[in-house]
């Protein structure tokens, strides 16, 4: 198959690679073809948006491996991933801005949407990929037409729409095994069915089950020296999937002018306590302070170094709640390991050992409804309304230790429900492109929160009671907008965007922190609230409400000298609303109380400039762009003790990012990316009240430099097309802590992937032999700093070396 050239108007990065895997008119033409994107709300070739874009289709996510919605940050140049509950709860972290809180009131500052319905509840941003048509991911502020939490930028999933034509689908299923001691295996189904019911109707149903066993290896009792189990059935291997998810979507087109798409999904999934690991670590203490973490010496037993001393872990980091307040520990039981003297017995590999470590303790259920109805109104008029509803449950846990003492752990649960409406009015004239809305969002969020003392804990013990340290809070989002945007010629080759939005954003709140007696390791915060038995004068009660104006903008020059090359500079204005912490009991009381409650709105200033090209007659791409942000309160998690609180501080950051894709000779296609920025958080205090003076850090979750680099090559054999490619990926070494401590750091990391095709000449048969993390790197995704609670680090990994095998059969 040739792939030697690309029209001129080029196409989607890798859309080289589509034919890997193809959907349903794959096709050596159909690798020439353009790609149409929506990044403005109007549908325009991919090389013509003047906005720092990616984008993938359904084919190319399949053939990078591309399972959960955050696995597209690996291929894109300045996104990452955030998160928490050990990648059970992941978002994306672009160009260095990212929000990791725990708690699901906090929205993220990149927003993610699935067919253009914005994802408000951070879970819900964890889904499984499935019968994609295509995922755009733009960079920078997006503010003006996109509006909600689009600050970093923003992720849109489009799924596949009905086929008018004729009855066809797919059945797709995958079998694997991953490199660990319990060999554990992965099984993957998805299909789809679509074709026309009437001559104006059409439907589409797609289904995808995933059953992953654990990967992480549970040598529990191991090292258990301390205490007793939670429970009978503790110690269970991690790292486990069992879900199903389904879609479908309806068609009507009554006229050539109007046409009303209806889907509606559903999704749950049922899986262990979260897979964390532990490290041990040691704080470093002056003057009562505590100013730094480390990885914890051989032949350390110290709780903290103070000095040539002990500096103890009960008065310093603002928190009294540490094992030396409940059993009076003097150092650790074992030099090197934990307070408790546990070592993970093969450090960053995965195996480990951990009682609150339970099968199908964590459940997440997401269900939507959504509605488009496009209305061509003629003399170039077009008429768009989204209409979306969702709603989300989950009930997720984590060992906070990770180890084989009975001490806490942390559970998050949420229930959810939100509704959108967006009305859109598209229109142009000879010189002039334009496009005007209204927008209304309501959230309506209960968050449960809190740390479990189970049974046989250390609480247990000392106070003769197993509790549920709790937060309950309630957050009520009403949000209104208006925005317009406008294109003009101001000749052939140069075009002035300008573009505002205003946000009307009010806000209902309450939260109650206190403690629950706990009845039992998969229930939270039920009953009444207790008086605390720490002496903390809990349960506390907050109420409040806001009301505020915001405003986003943007303007930009772009210059066409030609076809093949687009120039632009512009200035946007993005901002994220204030809202409401709802910290734990230890957070609570060590960041001041009430007063740490509320946050104030993030403004971002951004300035960016970019080029796009292309170049040796339609067969190379090359993309490139330089920005710099400039943040004022921009709003930062910052993780003490054992919880945290959002926090406002003003930050500056600086970048460039290159795209390039060729096809330098007939069957060979080559991508290379790579993206640098240098980031900064500005006075951050190392804790509420310290006394010591603040300093910059580098945001959490913020590899300075980031690259890709993708080859495939194809040819004709056993009576098909056969392919091989091979991806790699590098990532700088990031913090996962605001406070930037020694201990709380990622090491850099480079993975490998490889896969080998056949697909049949008539391209209904597609075989797969895939093999991912191949050099079985340890990519780290999340990490808490525990060093003052149980002298350790909670860690979590990618997952290890994965060979699969494929059959995909088309019809």
């Amino acid at each position: 198959m040739s792939t030697r050239k690309f029209r001129k108007r080029y196409v989607a990065p890798l859309t080289l690679l589509t034919s890997v895997l193809p959907m349903y008119t794959a096709s050596a033409a159909s690798i020439l073809e353009e790609t149409v994107v929506t990044a403005q709300k109007r549908e325009q070739n991919l090389q013509d948006v003047p906005i720092a874009i990616t984008a993938f289709s359904g084919a190319q996510m399949n053939a990078m491996g591309v399972q959960d919605s955050f696995d597209i940050a690996t291929f894109t140049p300045g996104v990452h991933i955030s998160g928490n509950l050990a990648g059970q709860n992941t978002q994306f972290s672009i160009r260095g801005v990212t929000q990791n809180d725990f708690n699901d009131i906090v929205e993220a500052p990149n927003a993610v949407y699935l067919d253009e319905g914005y994802i408000a509840v951070a879970q819900g941003q964890t889904f499984a990929v499935f019968d994609i048509e295509r995922v755009e991911i733009l960079k920078g502020p997006q503010g003006t037409l996109f509006g909600r939490n689009a600050t970093g930028g923003l992720v849109s999933y489009i799924s596949n729409k009905p086929d008018f034509e004729e009855v066809g689908g797919y059945v797709d299923v995958t079998a694997g095994q991953y490199d660990v001691p319990n060999d554990a295996n992965r099984y993957t189904v998805e299909a789809a069915l679509t074709g026309p019911l009437t001559e104006k109707v059409a439907a589409r149903l797609a289904i995808r089950y995933n059953k992953q066993d654990p990967y992480l290896e549970n040598r529990y009792p191991e090292g258990a020296i301390f205490n007793g189990p939670p429970d009978s059935n503790a110690g269970q291997d991690l790292g486990d999937d069992d879900s199903i998810a389904g879609r479908l979507s309806l068609t009507f087109r009554p006229s050539d002018t109007l046409e009303i798409a209806v889907s509606g999904n559903y999704a749950e999934s049922d899986v262990a306590t979260g897979p964390y690991q532990s490290k041990s670590t040691i704080g470093i203490v002056e003057g009562g302070e505590l100013v730094n973490v480390i990885d914890t010496p051989a032949n350390e037993s110290r709780l903290t170094i103070a000095g040539d001393g002990d500096g103890g872990a009960n008065a310093i980091d603002g928190s009294d709640l540490s094992p030396g307040a409940g059993i009076g520990l003097d150092g650790r039981l074992v030099p090197g390991g934990d307070f408790f003297g546990y070592k993970d017995p093969d450090g960053d590999d995965f195996t480990f050992s951990g009682d609150f470590a339970f099968e199908d303790q964590g459940s997440t259920e997401s269900s939507g409804l959504n509605t488009r109805v496009y209305w061509d109104l003629g003399d170039s008029m077009q008429f768009t309304s989204v209409t979306d509803y969702k709603s989300f449950e989950k009930l997720l846990f984590i060992d906070v230790d990770a180890a084989p003492v009975n001490q806490l752990a942390n559970y998050a649960a949420v229930d959810a429900d939100t509704f959108s409406q967006e009305l859109r009015l598209n229109g142009e004239s000879e010189r002039m492109r334009w496009v005007t809305g209204l927008y209304y969002l309501s959230i309506d969020n209960k968050s449960d929160n809190g740390l479990k003392a189970p049974a046989n804990s250390i609480i247990d013990a000392g106070f003769g009671v197993s509790l549920d340290i709790g937060v309950q809070a309630d957050l009520q989002t009403d949000s209104y907008s208006v925005f317009g945007q406008i294109e003009y010629d101001l000749s052939e080759t140069v075009v002035l965007t300008g573009g505002v939005r205003v946000i009307q954003e009010e806000k209902e709140f309450d939260v109650a922190i206190g403690v629950f007696l706990s009845e039992g390791n998969s229930t939270v915060n039920q009953g009444e609230f207790l008086d605390s038995p720490f002496g903390a004068g809990s349960p506390f009660f907050y109420q409040d409400e806001s009301s505020d104006t915001h405003w986003a903008g943007k303007l930009q020059l772009d210059y066409r000298p030609n076809d093949d090359l687009l120039l632009y500079a512009g200035i946007n204005r993005g901002v994220k609303a204030g809202s409401y912490n709802a910290p734990l009991l230890g957070s609570y009381l060590g960041s001041g109380g009430d007063s740490a409650l509320p946050y104030d709105e993030e403004v971002l200033i951004s300035y960016e400039s970019g080029f796009k090209s292309t170049l040796g007659d339609g067969s190379t791409r090359l993309n490139g762009s330089l920005f710099y942000y400039d943040y004022t309160d921009y709003q930062a998690f910052m993780f003490v003790g054992v919880g945290g609180v959002v926090i406002n501080a003003d930050a500056e950051t600086w970048g460039a990012e290159l795209e390039l894709q060729t096809s330098p000779m007939e069957g060979l296609d080559l991508i290379f990316n790579a993206a640098y920025f240098d980031a900064k958080v500005l006075d951050v205090p190392l804790r509420s009240g310290s006394p010591l003076p603040p300093k910059d850090v580098k945001p959490t979750y913020a590899p300075e430099l980031q690259a890709t680099a993708m080859a495939r090559y194809s040819w004709s054999g056993l009576g098909g097309e056969m392919a091989v490619q091979g991806d790699v990926s590098y990532s700088d070494e990031f913090y996962y802590n605001l406070r930037n401590f020694d201990a709380d750091k990622f090491d850099s990391y480079t993975m490998v992937n490889a896969m080998l095709s056949w697909e049949s000449n008539d391209q209904r048969w597609l075989a797969t032999l895939a093999a991912r993390n191949i050099t079985d790197e340890r990519a780290g995704i999340q990490g808490f700093d525990l060093a003052t609670l149980c002298g350790c680090n909670e860690v979590s990994y990618r997952a290890p070396r994965f060979v699969s095998v494929g059959m995909r059969y088309n019809f």
